[in-house]
């Protein structure tokens, strides 16, 4: 079985100090190009993966067996990955479609949200759990008991997307690392508040309408909302070490933020305008001796791919004979 995963670019969350009962809500989009794993049974674990990767695997893998009893004997092939700890959200695509592959395998039915709770994912915000479950833009609920609800997923428009800048910074913070920030974050209701208004009657509305400039002055501006909640952790509304960048895409871009803890910094584009971008891009970085890869974040509208391995054969034999 082949699982291919999107990557979740994150939008920001509204509410850490959970005024009306419910803590953060996060907002999320799902992107092209995530993890793809090959996931079959075995003999023994057998796990072909690179340093943190193989960690969640087989965490994954003992979750999934001591919830439902699906045992440990599978062979695990990563065959593409997202990079850890930028910003795209790898443990969490990479966990589900662990999880995911198990339970088909055993011929199980677990929504989606039963699943992130038992792979401990979804406890901060469910952009990465929905990313993964349908694509496109994604807001959940925020935490009160459990996995927080799915309240709106919207197709993001296709020919929308991201120029997405990864620097060779810091790595963002891990989970471990994460632990003491989101237990101890004490957001702003006047905030929180604000991030709520432009979400209803900016944002939205503007998905709704395709209007992507309109879109990216909201984005922008909750980005820089989303900022002031944690300030105290990052050393401003954005990392030091990536405004620079943030500046760039700013004047580029119909809007830009920092994707979770970075170091990934993004620009809303319209796709046509990616290859100039690009190049300007390239030649901002160089002038200012920043090293960073520059990608194209496409919107991924469907979630994670699953294909059976006999399908996943007879597809590479049509490619090999050029049908």
């Amino acid at each position: 079985m082949i699982i291919r995963t999107p990557r979740r670019l994150h939008l920001g969350l509204i509410d850490p100090s959970a005024t009306l009962g419910r803590r953060f809500g996060s907002l999320g989009v799902a992107l092209e190009d995530g993890y793809e794993v090959r996931i079959v049974e075995g003999e023994a674990m057998e796990i072909a993966a690179e340093g943190e990767d193989r960690e969640t695997i087989e965490f994954a893998i003992k979750r999934m067996n001591s919830a439902y009893e699906t045992g440990v004997n599978y062979i695990v092939e990563v065959r593409k990955a997202i990079p850890r700890h930028v910003g795209l959200g790898s443990t969490t695509q990479l966990s589900l479609a662990v999880g995911t592959a198990i339970a088909r395998l055993n011929n199980l039915n677990v929504p989606i949200e039963e699943l992130a709770r038992v792979l401990g994912r979804g406890r901060n915000g469910g952009a990465g759990v929905y990313s993964f479950a349908y694509g496109g833009f994604v807001i959940d609920g925020g935490v009160r008991n459990g996995i927080p609800p799915l309240i709106f997923r919207e197709e993001f428009p296709k020919d929308w997307a991201f120029l997405l800048v990864i620097p060779e910074l810091k790595p963002g913070l891990d989970e471990e690392e994460e632990k003491p920030v989101m237990a101890g974050v004490v957001g702003r209701v006047d905030v929180a508040m604000e991030i709520s208004h432009r979400i209803l009657l900016g944002l939205l509305p503007a998905l709704k309408e395709r209007d992507v400039r309109t879109f990216g002055e909201h984005l922008s501006a909750i980005q820089r909302l989303v900022g002031k909640h944690f300030e105290p952790y990052q050393g401003g509304e954005f990392r030091e070490d990536v405004k620079l960048i943030l500046d760039f895409l700013a004047e580029k871009t119909y809007g830009c933020g920092q994707s979770s803890w970075g170091p990934t910094v993004y620009g809303l584009i319209r796709r046509g305008e990616f290859g100039g971008l690009r190049a300007e891009a390239h030649d901002f970085l160089r002038e200012h001796g920043i090293k960073a890869k520059v990608e194209l974040g496409l919107p991924n509208n469907t979630g994670a791919e699953i294909i059976g391995e006999s399908a996943f054969i007879e597809r590479l034999i049509r490619n090999v004979a050029g049908e």
